[in-house]
């Protein structure tokens, strides 16, 4: 059974952060970023476990899949999988980047 995929408003806000840093000096590329992201995400309705756990975090709900140099972060349940975060994978990690409740 698949599991619903939601965003929350900061990883969204992220996504759209990426594309307008890539689109300076490629369209194209941006495009291919953001979408690469969104098709990583919507796989994870059939994989919720796909990803690793998020070593800053520790906890085995919080996972993490590396899309090119970005952490697709999200927070896993039976019935939902919700993207909490995507950030450069050399981006420090800290909680109030991601909504630990």
């Amino acid at each position: 059974m698949d599991t619903r995929v939601t965003w929350s408003p900061e990883a969204l806000d992220d996504v759209d952060a990426i594309a307008a840093y890539i689109a300076k000096d490629s369209p194209f590329y941006a495009s291919a970023v953001v979408q690469k992201i969104l098709g990583t995400a919507d796989n994870l309705r059939n994989f919720p476990l796909a990803g690793s756990i998020v070593p800053e975090v520790g906890e085995s709900q919080f996972r993490e899949r590396f899309v090119y140099s970005y952490r697709l972060i999200y927070r896993a349940s039976k019935e939902q999988i919700l993207i909490v975060a995507v950030i450069h994978g050399r981006r420090l990690l800290t909680p109030d980047l991601i909504n630990l409740e």
